[in-house]
């Protein structure tokens, strides 16, 4: 089964499921833009330097960038369909548009506190929306692609259920940013909590084509630690994200010697 992984820049020559031309443009023309860096930067401050908690920066949002690309094109490939850009009256392409400017700005709300950060990031994120997208849309796609990735920025760690498949991959991957080197810098500053300690544990995540769903999600753990990454923080996620019936989570014990947890199956 050939492994997808989202530990990477998403590749424009790749062959994808869906029209890739439009995304890839959002992506090239925002790379280097100088206040989303800012907020890259700022955004962590709260969170690692303050709190000691684990990394929701510049490597965060672009795991969850490429991942989210990775599990949408997964999806696309099973025959999943999404509704969000579809009942908006936008075309197939700004599905993943809507993906990767939610999955850039989803966190910026951090500045302001590390609690309700999803709220916060609402008008940050709108702020910036405002002055990207007049150079891909007419005010009436602005507005609507606006709405949507607002929704999908919302919704990720929010109790507000999403109602776009869009918003549930974006809610699925900020949870699959799990592996160890994301919670290296509190570790070596000391924190010692169960979101630094669960996620020391955990070796590697890989999105796969599913045998029987479209999606398997395969998680490595070293240490029985890592099950609360999965079945506390990855569960809450999956749950209500309009995405249950079409991935399926397995994460594995690798560390023989410790048999009190071996396997878990979502």
């Amino acid at each position: 089964m050939a492994e997808t992984t989202g530990n990477r820049r998403y590749d424009p020559d790749a062959e994808h499921a869906f029209p890739d031309g439009r995304v890839n443009a959002v992506l090239s023309s925002i790379e280097d833009d100088e206040e989303i860096q800012a907020y890259l930067e700022a955004q962590n401050v709260n969170p690692v330097t303050r709190m000691r908690y684990n990394d929701h920066g510049e490597k965060h949002i672009e795991i969850v960038l490429n991942r989210a690309l990775c599990l949408y094109d997964l999806l696309k490939r099973g025959g999943v369909e999404f509704n969000g850009a579809r009942e908006q009256g936008l075309e197939e392409d700004d599905e993943a548009v809507i993906l990767a400017l939610a999955a850039k700005l989803h966190d910026i709300g951090h500045v302001v506190h590390r609690s309700d950060h999803a709220y916060y990031s609402i008008p940050l994120a709108a702020d910036i929306l405002d002055r990207i997208l007049p150079e891909f849309y007419d005010v009436g796609g602005q507005v609507r692609v606006k709405g949507e990735v607002l929704h999908a920025i919302l919704c990720h760690h929010t109790e507000e259920t999403p109602l776009t498949r869009e918003a549930g991959v974006i809610r699925i991957c900020d949870g699959l940013d799990m592996e160890r080197g994301r919670s290296r810098n509190p570790y070596e500053r000391g924190g010692r909590g169960i979101n630094t300690v669960s996620s020391q544990a955990i070796q590697r995540v890989s999105l796969q084509k599913g045998e029987d769903v479209p999606v398997h999600v395969e998680i490595e753990m070293t240490d029985a630690a890592g099950v609360y990454q999965v079945d506390s923080l990855l569960k809450a996620k999956l749950d209500d994200s309009g995405l249950e019936d079409f991935v399926r989570i397995v994460a594995l014990n690798t560390r023989s010697e410790n048999e009190l947890v071996k396997r878990i199956e979502l």
